[in-house]
């Protein structure tokens, strides 16, 4: 089972003069899709109680994600009103005090046997001392099973970048995949080409580095030829939830192919990472395509050219 770790929230997308509740947060986003591809997932992150956890429990439950690990909070549920810019998304967080802010490492629980690999990244990586608790728990698991990590980097909610840099360069030398989309890696490292900031990461340790770039496709870096997947042509409709999406895409497979644990990332090959990128691409065009993040299930992903 995969497990993703990180935030869930209710995005607030403008609906003509006023706003629509929708489920989000990229990690939830990310499991959501990993569930609807028919991957054994499980997703640890606190729910609050009120209406808005409620409504974030039943699509979790819809695609099959196991959530015996979340702690229920009495605490509220983190907003995220989104501003539309020529179809691409932009985030107003109110976070202060919520359920998921307040998880703290004496908040984690045991992590099962049956989990097999783990996913982490978004906003979540950032405050304290949730930020905190996900750091300390790859630290925990990070010998048992493979790491993939998506900072998923939102500037304008970070109010120390030097203890958030310092927190990545931790968390990159624990992760074995990282996906990092344009914005990242300019953010990152300013001034460098997108192939010098994936090797400067490569470097610290994970075995590949997805970089995606929207109409432009994706690239995979790794320690063979770069390996690219062109962008499916679709009417896009917005943006959220894309780079969630081809998260999942990339780990559906990876575990389809057998290729999702420590001793499998050794032996990785050009053939299984194009195809990683190719899904994570086909999957993601699907999300733009329609409002808000909605990803696809199994059955829209089949018959597709590979």
């Amino acid at each position: 089972m995969i497990l993703c770790v990180g935030e869930s929230l209710i995005d607030m997308v403008p609906e003509g003069a006023n706003y629509r509740p929708l489920p989000g947060g990229a990690v939830y986003n990310t499991a959501i899709a990993l569930g609807r591809m028919g991957v054994p997932t499980g997703y640890l992150w606190p729910l609050s109680r009120d209406r808005f956890g409620e409504t974030l429990m039943r699509p979790l439950a819809e695609a099959g994600v196991d959530t015996a690990l979340c702690p229920r909070s009495d605490r509220l549920t983190t907003l995220a009103f989104v501003s539309l810019e020529g179809g691409e998304a932009r985030y107003f967080f109110y976070d202060e005090g919520s359920a998921g802010r307040m998880f703290s490492p004496e908040d984690l629980p045991e992590i099962p046997e049956t989990v097999s690999a783990l996913f982490i990244g978004g906003i979540s990586l950032v405050p304290d001392p949730c930020g905190a608790a996900v750091e300390e728990l790859v630290r925990r698991v990070r010998h048992r099973m493979p790491i993939m990590l998506d900072p998923n980097i939102r500037p304008f909610f970070i109010s120390d970048s030097n203890a958030y840099r310092a927190r990545l360069e931790r968390l990159f030398a624990m992760a074995d995949l990282v996906k990092l989309s344009g914005d990242d890696m300019d953010w990152l490292m300013p001034g460098k080409s997108y192939e010098e900031a994936a090797a400067a990461i490569l470097a610290r340790g994970p075995r590949v580095v997805f970089q995606t770039g929207g109409s432009a496709g994706a690239r995979a870096f790794w320690a063979g030829e770069t390996q690219i997947a062109q962008a499916v042509r679709v009417e896009v409709a917005d943006t959220i939830g894309a780079g969630d999406t081809f998260n999942a895409g990339v780990m559906a497979a990876l575990d389809h192919a057998g290729a999702l644990s420590r001793d499998a990332l050794d032996r990785l090959d050009a053939q299984t990472i194009a195809k990683a990128l190719t899904l994570g691409t086909r999957a993601a065009a699907i999300t733009v395509s329609r409002p808000g993040a909605n990803p696809p299930w199994a059955h829209e992903l089949e018959g597709q050219p590979a």
